[in-house]
């Protein structure tokens, strides 16, 4: 690779990294896992740099393997095992705002949805990636997205009502 397409990759991937893992993280749940779907992402996307068209498809390639990651990860046979004592340190200590309660209740009713309307929902809506992005990224049609994206966040609503419920 030439030292200013390493250049310019250091730069994207300094920019992206974080966005990258957010967006992981929303579909996984967890921050260990996150951190490897996101550099997985940008090892794929270092490996294919001089072929991607920069303009227009660079933050999609980049969205597009990490769903692939997060996707792969949910395939591999560790993800189903657990230790018994990891339940513990995954669990924050409740904040006197509940401003972290609440993101860790949106977390957890995401964490109950398919793998495919978890990824719609966080794309569209966190993400913020257009109705045509997420089909691209996910490979799928524009109706695809819609459907999945109707029926997570009725899914979404359902959870979070009963969790509100249960706190009160």
């Amino acid at each position: 690779m030439k030292a200013s397409d390493e250049a310019e990759f250091t730069e994207f991937a300094a920019a992206m990294v974080r966005r990258l893992r957010r967006t992981a993280y929303l579909m996984c749940g967890d921050w260990h896992r996150a951190e490897d779907a996101a550099q997985d992402a940008l090892v794929k996307v270092y490996r294919r740099w001089h072929r991607i068209n920069r303009t227009q498809g660079l933050n999609s390639y980049a969205h597009q393997c990490l769903v692939t990651s997060v996707f792969d990860q949910y395939r591999k046979p560790w993800r189903r095992e657990r230790l018994a004592d990891t339940d513990d340190l995954d669990r924050a200590l409740p904040d006197p705002a509940g401003i972290v309660d609440d993101r860790m209740f949106v977390v957890e009713a995401l964490a109950a949805l398919p793998p495919s309307q978890r990824a719609c929902v966080v794309l569209r809506h966190y993400s913020d990636l257009s109705l045509e992005q997420t089909a691209a990224v996910l490979g799928i049609g524009t109706g695809g997205v819609k459907s999945q994206t109707s029926r997570a966040l009725a899914r979404l609503r359902e959870l979070l009502d009963q969790t509100e419920r249960s706190a009160l």
